[in-house]
């Protein structure tokens, strides 16, 4: 179960790094899905709890 759960945070983590990567770049439509992604990770790794 706790190997479950840091894979999604790590994800996550990716995920907002990209976003941020995304942000300086003005890509600002990515920007919003991968911040969905990282919602949607969180969300599972609260599910894992």
């Amino acid at each position: 179960m706790e190997e479950k759960i840091k894979y999604w945070i790590d994800m996550a983590e990716y995920d907002l790094e990209t976003a941020r990567i995304m942000l300086k770049g003005r890509r600002f439509l990515y920007v919003g899905f991968m911040c969905h992604q990282v919602v949607k990770k969180f969300l599972k790794d609260i599910m894992f709890l």
